[in-house]
């Protein structure tokens, strides 16, 4: 173990410098489990001693971040020595009566309070107390430590497919893995002269603007600061509201089809049509589309199980403005193809460029504090991130669900992640608890949306 600094990929650093408590940046999963027939009691009580018993953390679990004067005053990753497992794993109770609203209830505050950056940037909270039988696991995991991806593979290594099996690791501990070396990122030494956090995000434009120039004429889709102003787009604070649901993948995989588009392009259908019933009912609906930034991964099968980040992003043209779904469906897949067409012309250093030009305003926006002064590079980001498809298992507990949370940010009040899982798709919202109100009937909008898509394509 080694306890020197090492510089911090901008990759990674990008998710540490607009950090306020205004502006929370971790991500975050919430997974409902169903005990073993026969399981007693303390059946969690044991899990979460057995957690605490864990000696050897993966690495990025051990990590905390730190600017040195041997780091040249940069982000850094050292390795924390004095690890207190109890404040990282948490054992909690639900109020009567035990429902999935007072879990929603605490999953949201949960997700409201930053991480200690003095120590490694992740928590898991064993929740017990349904009414059902059932308990809960919400983990929270900061952006720089690893993507969404990362996390959803993490979390899958460490269930089970066998109900049977008793000896299931804790995700955060380490594992064997097969030695190689990791590719250093290009980017980096982009910032690595940089003497503040500020000056790295200022000073990195300068360096992208010709190459992501030249991206974003390849692409051909959206431009940033093409969206229009809308509620979405405001400042926010540091509380959150955490809606969440699940449909069936046949009924989006029979949309994709009738549609000719992918399961990733239905969800983003089924988003439009719930923000566009959620605005006209806030009479807040602008006669522009709204513009999604849509994350899509970069990361390597090589690299499948690095934490880090690796991501890139896709402007998408959601059709808000259009009353008929089916031609809401047509113009988010067009543009979507032209968008996934556009990155695959481009080199890895256009698309890095490209997708940190158009997060740039964002990084502006919690470090200078401006969102009101400038259009929104996009309204709204909606991720979807693929997950098992087999039932998995914790120590003979079922996981009946798993559903994720994500960073609303400043000027981007609400986000939208979802994750597949066991034949279903996992919507998770979260937004920011003063300035959206009635987030949860974002709910409705989305199955109203999926019932009109299969009204127009099935």
């Amino acid at each position: 173990m080694s306890f020197l600094p090492s510089l911090m990929p901008v990759t990674d650093a990008m998710f540490l410098i607009p950090e306020s408590r205004e502006q929370p940046m971790h991500i975050g999963s919430l997974q409902l489990f169903r005990p073993p027939a026969g399981a007693g009691p303390d059946f969690l009580t044991d899990l979460y001693n057995q957690a605490l018993a864990t000696t050897n953390l993966a690495p990025q679990f051990r990590k905390r971040p730190v600017r040195t004067w041997s780091s040249g005053r940069q982000w850094a990753w050292e390795d924390d020595n004095q690890i207190d497992l109890e404040h990282h794993v948490r054992h909690s109770a639900l109020p009567r009566p035990g429902r999935i609203r007072e879990l929603l209830a605490l999953t949201s505050r949960l997700h409201s309070t930053p991480l200690d950056r003095q120590r490694p940037l992740w928590e898991a909270h064993l929740i017990e107390g349904l009414e059902d039988g059932r308990f809960a696991v919400y983990t929270k995991l900061h952006h720089a430590v690893m993507d969404g991806v990362s996390a959803s593979r993490l979390i899958e290594s460490s269930l089970s497919t066998d109900p049977n099996k008793t000896d299931t690791p804790m995700p955060f501990a380490e594992r064997p893995r097969k030695a190689r070396q990791k590719p250093g990122f290009s980017l980096a030494s982009l910032v690595s002269t940089g003497v503040s956090a500020a000056g790295d995000v200022v000073g990195l434009a300068p360096h992208l603007l010709s190459v992501a120039h030249d991206a974003i004429r390849q692409t051909g889709g959206p431009l940033p600061g093409q969206a229009p102003r809308t509620m979405l787009n405001v400042p926010i604070t540091g509380s959150r509201r955490f809606a969440a649901d699940a449909w069936d993948l046949e009924r989006m995989r029979a949309v994709a089809k009738g549609a000719d588009a992918t399961l990733n392009d239905v969800v983003l259908a089924m988003s439009s049509a719930a923000l566009r019933a959620y605005l006209i009912a806030q009479d807040a609906l602008p006669s522009q589309p709204l513009i999604a930034m849509a994350p899509v991964s970069l990361r390597t099968e090589e690299a499948k199980d690095d934490g880090g980040n690796a991501v890139g992003a896709i402007l998408c043209n959601l059709g808000t403005h259009l009353a008929d779904p089916e031609e809401r469906m047509i113009t988010v897949r067009d543009s979507m193809g032209q968008g996934k067409a556009g990155l695959a012309s481009l080199s890895p250093l256009q698309v890095s460029a490209l997708s940190a030009v158009t997060m740039s305003p964002i990084l502006l926006y919690g470090v200078l504090g401006v969102p009101p002064l400038l259009p929104p590079p996009f309204n709204i980001v909606i991720s979807n991130v693929p997950g098992p498809r087999k039932p998995l298992y914790w120590n003979g507990a079922r996981l009946e669900g798993s559903y994720p949370l994500s960073i609303p940010t400043a000027g981007q009040a609400v986000n939208i992640t979802c994750s597949s899982y066991d034949g279903k798709m996992a919507f998770g919202l979260v937004g920011c608890r003063r300035s959206l109100p009635h987030l949860q009937t974002l709910l409705v909008g989305l199955e109203d949306g999926l019932a009109g898509l299969e009204k127009a394509f099935l």
